[in-house]
């Protein structure tokens, strides 16, 4: 009996400690994540501030009910299928694109011999994720402003004329491209670069003694062992294809209306619609149905997976 509730008490120690280290994520993602999700009801209501009382809680409650009618706008709207059309087509790209240079750049970076160059790179490829979009603009700026940028100058000094490229659409698909890779490349390469360190030495021996060379090594090692960090990451990614990233999209084109067409998104097409209607229920609306529309991505994704390769599936 002593033994077992010592037993007893040494796994009740042990829970606690683990129950400790969890708290505080368990915590973040209930206040931060779970009770905001009350707020859906407001997708199905035209939200009122009630000058009486305007705590949120009543204004929801005294809010009337228009059941589906915050979501019309998102469908009835003539540039519905335009803004549709550069969301999802955008994150298909850059889903393409970054799952490429990013497993790219990660066997390079593993390839190189010294770690302190090694460490260098890794730090000015990641260094930029962390650089907010508003900087990112200005970046952006210092090149295209059509009086002191510096490609504008370079065009004037060689042609004599320049591109007013806040003014033309057709190369931001390319800039947006270039923006987003730039700021986002270096997150997905350490993910990559992570489990490629991770793979077992041995079966590189075991390679290199059959006579496979370096880059054959890369194709029937490598890669293979990467198989489901890509899968995984590809699944979430999936999940985010009605999403956006508001600052891109807002801030790097200087939220300038002649290049809508290539420039606007689901997120950006809201948020003005937002600021001239100001109602809160279509936005909340909006939020609900990129997520809705995600998670069911998600599911049929990972459902696919599982049934084609079990062991790289989410669930």
């Amino acid at each position: 009996m002593n033994a077992q509730r010592g037993v007893k008490r040494n796994n009740v120690k042990k829970n606690l400690m683990l129950l400790t280290m969890v708290a505080p994520v368990a915590i973040w993602l209930i206040l931060l994540r779970y009770i905001p999700m009350a707020g859906i009801v407001i997708a199905f209501k035209k939200y009122k501030v009630y000058t009486a009382d305007p705590s949120l809680i009543n204004n929801i409650v005294h809010s009337k009910w228009v059941g589906l009618g915050n979501f019309k706008f998102l469908f009835t709207s003539s540039d519905t299928l335009l803004v549709l059309r550069n969301t999802v087509g955008y994150n298909l790209l850059w889903i393409a694109l970054g799952v490429v240079i990013s497993v790219s750049f990660a066997i390079m970076l593993n390839e190189i011999t010294s770690r302190f160059v090694a460490k260098t790179y890794q730090t000015m490829m990641f260094f930029p994720f962390f650089i907010s979009w508003v900087v990112v603009s200005y970046f952006v700026m210092s090149l295209l402003d059509p009086t002191s940028g510096l490609i504008v100058k370079q065009q004037i000094a060689n042609s004599g004329e320049a591109t007013n490229w806040y003014h033309e659409y057709k190369p931001w698909p390319v800039i947006l491209t270039i923006c987003n890779l730039w700021k986002n490349m270096g997150y997905q390469t350490i993910l990559y670069l992570a489990a490629i360190t991770g793979i077992d030495k041995s079966q590189y021996e075991a390679a290199s003694i059959d006579g496979a060379s370096k880059a054959q090594q890369i194709w029937y090692v490598t890669i293979p062992n990467l198989r489901k960090m890509i899968i995984i990451l590809l699944i979430m990614d999936v999940g985010k294809i009605f999403n956006s990233d508001f600052g891109l999209f807002f801030s790097v084109p200087q939220n300038s209306g002649t290049i809508f067409r290539t420039t606007q998104v689901l997120d950006t097409y809201v948020y003005r619609a937002l600021m001239n209607s100001q109602n809160i229920g279509m936005s909340t609306a909006a939020s609900l149905f990129q997520n809705t529309v995600g998670f069911i991505l998600i599911m049929i994704t990972n459902t696919v997976i599982r049934r084609i390769d079990p062991e790289s599936s989410l669930f």
